[in-house]
């Protein structure tokens, strides 16, 4: 029996060195590799933080794998998750691991570009604001607007705390009376003025009433 494993040896191992180079040989065929700019995801964000800003949006993401797969990967199939359950105010750094890519199956990642982010997060703030109606035009000549009704009058805004206190008022989109005589009641959406912020309520219910002099 000893005999059976000792004869030959060299060309035994010289045979399982062969079939080794031909495993790796025959799996590695037909792979390729591409490079992906993929957006950022937040998961776990703290109910009282918001994010500020990032130093980067996107991370170049290079995907290996089978030809076949690989011919019909687009970015959107490749999702970058940055977990933010033990973030604090302030700048936090996080690194994005491969653990934290989602790919399709029987794909791998073999690198990513950066591998860590920046990230500056603030306290989340809420209260409440008045809703000013914005009209343009002018009603039909011989009448005027006798009132103006929004409800409801105020809002609830929610956002940073720094943008949320910047905020003293929040308007309607324009409502257009250009030669109207009469009455006009529409719901209007709640614009911010390019502050950050999101009203609790979308829309406001505003009613111009419009008479003769």
């Amino acid at each position: 029996m000893k005999k059976l494993f000792t004869e030959n040896s060299g060309l035994k191992i010289s045979a399982v060195l062969i079939s080794v180079f031909l495993w790796f040989f025959v799996t590695s065929k037909g792979q390729s590799e591409i490079t992906l700019d993929i957006p950022l995801e937040f998961k776990n964000i703290p109910s009282d933080i918001g994010i500020v800003n990032t130093s980067v949006k996107t991370v170049n993401v290079t995907v290996s794998g089978h030809e076949r797969p690989m011919k019909n990967l687009k970015a959107s199939d490749v999702r970058v998750y940055v977990d933010l359950g033990k973030a604090k105010k302030g700048e936090n750094a996080f690194s994005v691991n491969k653990a934290d890519i989602k790919l399709p199956y029987a794909l791998s990642v073999l690198n990513i570009t950066p591998s860590t982010v920046r990230i500056k997060l603030d306290e989340t703030d809420s209260k409440i604001v008045p809703v000013k109606p914005v009209l343009t035009g002018n009603p039909e000549g011989g009448f005027v607007v006798r009132s103006i009704k929004v409800e409801p009058e105020s809002v609830v805004i929610k956002g940073l705390k720094s943008a949320v206190r910047k905020l003293r008022v929040v308007e309607t989109e324009p409502l257009d009376i250009t030669d109207s005589n009469k009455t006009i009641t529409q719901e209007l959406s709640i614009d911010t003025g390019g502050v950050n912020v999101t009203p609790v309520v979308d829309t406001v219910k505003v009613t111009i009433n419009i008479s003769e002099r």
